[in-house]
């Protein structure tokens, strides 16, 4: 039996928008189209496990309410890597329902629910198509706090194996009270963010002095916290640290005690619900310091774009951009960051399907479809628990980041890629609403460089 707590049962953790969870994506929101290659049209994709039958997926995201371009992200990246392995296209739209995806001789009944963002609607969702939908398997969650309490209440207790996306807290897959055999995540987390960024910053900068700033629940304390390991750890000394409520906007006086403790960068672990405020103050004011940390979703690409042409005046050039100090950031993912063929594939799908290229959380989505597919070919089962069983360990063969991509690391269940940076500069894609875009990589993290490692004190799993 699934024990069902209610909000004060179970305390989950705030996640990254602050709106009854968190927006999951570590810095902030997509789509797919006229196909991607089948398995018999790329290398490697087709193990001939001879399955056939049907997987029924119970999918959680949100898809109504004011982020619900999380929501819809996320299932265009998860819908692309069925339509890549496919030999047909499927690009069904974003909402509610029962969408099929066809690969080889096996159906992939998608139940698509929606969380709202809420933790307790999740936690609802989620037994329910355990129970009475008989699934076999559960993929989700934009709110980590989401993510969290059906990890808690119903993937551990029904041992339903579960691929949790985007939501990007690390301790999903770092603590002890989440991590589990079943439970996996293919999308990257605020720990790989500032072990990519924070490593930059010290290797490739000038900055040798940082303030730390972070929205005061678990997504703006998580990110504080990896960089301020990380950046330690390569010798950048922290000056100080501040955590101030989501959407916080007296930014004046904090930002000139940054400028006192003698900062040379800051760190804003904020949303959109935040960020505007903070660099409208800091473009604004005569500081010294850089602004660096993860690229977001076009959500707040574009508001922070609207707010650099406010300041700074248009068209923004990369002159204006540059003096701005404004990055270099991480990125997770953005379309222009991978050159190889799938990721080519990929975003030409997705835009024809979708209008829009593919954005943050979209590749570690696809690849999260893709190795279910893989995990079903290698098994020849379309059994939750035999394909959870091949996904331990396993190196993703088709990902937007290229062939081999992503690679789950046994101690945890997290898929380790690489990671890029790149600076801001104005934006000349079409199908990219938003002002600013990321440049092409300035870096390329190596995967082997981005993840909590198995014998960090950070790292509380050890499956």
């Amino acid at each position: 039996m699934l024990t069902v707590a209610g909000a004060a049962g179970v305390t989950g953790l705030a996640g990254c928008t602050g709106t009854g969870g968190d927006g999951g994506d570590g810095s902030d929101g997509g789509d797919g189209g006229d196909g991607g290659a089948s398995p018999t049209e790329t290398d490697g994709t087709t193990m001939n496990g001879g399955a056939s039958g049907s997987v029924k997926i119970g999918v959680l995201q949100p898809v109504s309410g004011d982020l619900q371009y999380y929501g819809q992200q996320s299932l265009w990246g998860f819908y692309q890597g069925f339509n890549y392995k496919g030999a047909s296209d499927f690009t069904p739209p974003a909402e509610t329902g029962t969408h099929t995806a066809t690969v080889g001789d096996v159906e992939y009944e998608l139940v698509v629910r929606d969380t709202q963002l809420s933790a307790d609607t999740a936690q609802t969702l989620a037994t329910d198509l355990v129970q009475n939908e008989g699934v076999d398997m559960l993929f989700g969650c934009t709110s980590s706090a989401s993510a969290t309490r059906v990890v808690k209440t119903v993937s551990k207790q029904a041992g339903t194996p579960t691929i949790i996306g985007p939501a990007a807290s690390a301790s999903i897959t770092s603590a002890s009270e989440t991590c589990a055999e079943n439970v996996f995540r293919a999308n990257e987390n605020t720990a790989m963010d500032a072990r990519s960024g924070g490593k930059y910053v010290a290797d490739n900068t000038d900055i040798s002095k940082v303030y730390l700033f972070g929205a005061d629940y678990s997504f703006g304390r998580a990110v504080v916290n990896n960089y301020k390991t990380v950046l330690e750890a390569n010798g950048v000394e922290i000056v100080g640290e501040k955590f101030v409520p989501r959407g916080y906007s007296e930014w004046e006086g904090l930002l000139d005690n940054a400028e006192s403790a003698g900062a040379e960068g800051i760190v804003a672990g904020f949303t959109v619900a935040t960020l505007p405020q903070l660099f409208t103050t800091m473009l604004n004011g005569d500081y010294s310091f850089r602004a660096v940390g993860g690229f977001a979703t076009q959500i707040t690409t574009g508001i922070l774009g609207q707010t650099l042409q406010k300041v700074l005046g248009e068209p923004l050039t990369k002159e204006k951009l540059q003096n701005a100090k404004l990055g270099p950031f991480t990125s997770r993912y953005h379309w222009n960051q991978y050159d190889n063929e799938i990721n080519s594939a990929f975003v030409d799908s997705y835009t024809n399907a979708y209008g829009i290229v593919p954005d943050l959380f979209t590749s570690g989505t696809f690849t999260a479809a893709s190795a279910i597919v893989q995990g079903v070919e290698a098994s020849g089962s379309t059994e939750g628990a035999d394909i959870a069983a091949e996904m331990r360990g396993m190196v993703v063969a088709d990902t937007p980041k290229g062939p081999d991509g992503y690679e789950f690391q046994t101690y945890n269940n997290q898929a380790r890629s690489a990671m890029t940076i790149a600076d801001v500069v104005p934006n000349e894609e079409e199908n990219w609403d938003a002002a600013i875009m990321p440049s092409e990589p300035a870096a390329t993290v190596p995967a082997s460089d981005t993840t909590i490692p198995k014998d960090s004190s950070e790292m509380g799993c050890n499956l």
